[in-house]
């Protein structure tokens, strides 16, 4: 018998039937096909792109209200912001205008952060 075939993870045996239905109704897997499954390509692709948006906004707070004078890499910052643009290239080509919308937003909040920055 496979994997696949079986029914669920092993029963954990306990005295009290009340308690063995609770420790086996907090099956991970289960979980996982009921929760994770219901998410979808857009959602994951939002979260990945506000992700990669806020990676330098704590550098560029800091900067911007003296804590630090340490600018962010402009390796990582122009590395990251290509990769934005290739997925900003994608959404516009699927015509997918949530991730157009929330890529544009980040850029515009990263441009007006960098704004405040230099020219003040």
């Amino acid at each position: 018998m496979s994997l696949l075939e079986k029914e669920s993870v092993s029963k954990i045996p306990v005295s009290e039937p009340w308690i063995n239905n609770i420790v086996n109704k907090l099956n991970p897997i289960d979980w996982i096909k009921e929760h994770v499954a219901n998410l979808s390509a857009t959602s994951l692709h939002i979260i990945s792109v506000i992700l990669l948006h806020s990676s330098t906004i704590p550098t560029l707070l800091s900067l911007m209200f003296g804590i630090s004078d340490k600018t962010p890499i402009l390796d990582m910052v122009l590395l990251l912001w290509a990769a934005l643009l290739a997925m900003f290239a994608q959404a516009i080509i699927q015509k997918n205008y949530i991730i157009v919308t929330v890529i544009t937003v980040g850029f515009m909040v990263q441009s007006v952060i960098m704004a405040l920055i230099f020219f003040r």
